[in-house]
């Protein structure tokens, strides 16, 4: 069931800017002691208090998995931003103090492989740093691609192109004329090789494509987005079961959003976004339409519990262990 962070707080040392529209945000403990251990592609959920609002949102872990004297994280302003990426951007300053979820890892590293192909798009950058420090340690095989719009788009390629990884990154600038050639990237793979991609859904799902049609078995394909995917589908009947509700979630709306509104039953959700796994909530009859990238393949396709905050009913009505 739902998993449990335990909160921690830390202070912001160093902010820096990376572009015109993304920051870096360096953090450590308020105690003077190590952070806790993470692997690469982890990411860490920071709670940000704004006024009488509060945003949750998932950052992936950038720094180095053996340098637990800070976390970093990157920020980029998001165009239509719910105020997470904005309040960062605009009201965290050097000194202040954040609360942050321990780390969890939803885009590990795989033990097997003879190679790892790394795509990243835009901001999807972050967890690849963190995960090319892990695997110059144990000595692996990796590539990175790195494809962004414009330059103030794309995030740390020059301390990448400079850096340790150098030889092993491409990068395409779109507005220069760069492009990443998808289908011939997954072809040049090998069979046994695994493919890691992190950036917008369309760039996500072209590479899922290419690597089915090139045999990659799907344990060879791993992916992720933190953007929640588009509330879409009609309207539904939710049953509470515990607490006796029956609501009604409105055409594009969410099971959350409804008991909220409601105000009958408190629900914890740290991230809003399908990949915390707080509000995860068991299903006693009808079938849910997953959204989220907390629950594995197996565990959607069996039916028993959901993430409220992102996925709906299937059909007209479905009841719930609340």
């Amino acid at each position: 069931m739902a998993n449990k962070y335990e909160m921690i707080t830390v202070r912001v040392t160093a902010i820096d800017e990376v572009t015109p529209l993304i920051k870096r945000f360096t953090l450590a403990a308020t105690n003077g002691e190590n952070l806790p251990a993470f692997t690469g592609g982890s990411h860490v959920i920071v709670q940000m208090q704004d006024g009488a609002k509060r945003h949750s949102n998932a950052y992936s872990l950038m720094s180095s998995p053996r340098d637990l004297s800070r976390y970093q994280i990157g920020v980029r302003r998001e165009e239509a931003s719910k105020g997470g990426s904005a309040f960062m951007h605009d009201k965290v300053t050097v000194g202040m103090e954040l609360t942050i979820s321990t780390p969890n890892n939803l885009f590990a590293l795989s033990e097997a492989g003879s190679k790892h192909v790394l795509i990243a798009g835009g901001i999807g950058i972050t967890p690849f740093v963190s995960q090319m420090a892990e695997l110059a340690e144990r000595g692996a095989d990796y590539e990175l691609h790195y494809s962004f719009r414009s330059f103030e788009h794309g995030a740390f390629a020059g301390e990448l192109a400079a850096g340790a990884h150098g030889e092993r990154c491409r990068f395409y600038v779109n507005s220069e004329g760069g492009k990443l050639n998808v289908d011939e990237l997954i072809d040049r793979t090998a069979k046994d090789g695994h493919v890691y991609v992190c950036g917008p859904r369309p760039l996500i799902d072209a590479v899922i494509e290419a690597c089915r049609r090139r045999g990659l078995a799907e344990d060879q394909i791993h992916w992720e987005q933190f953007a929640a995917a588009p509330q879409e589908g009609g309207a539904f009947t939710v049953v509470l079961a515990k607490s006796g509700r029956e609501l009604q979630v409105e055409e594009g709306g969410s099971i959350l959003k409804a008991i909220e509104s409601d105000k009958s039953v408190s629900v914890e959700c740290l991230c809003r976004e399908g990949v915390c796994g707080t509000c995860e909530t068991k299903i006693l009859d009808g079938e849910a339409e997953h959204f989220d990238q907390y629950l594995s393949d197996d565990e959607k396709a069996a039916q028993k519990t959901m993430m409220i905050c992102v996925s709906r009913a299937k059909g007209s009505r479905i009841v719930l262990d609340l």
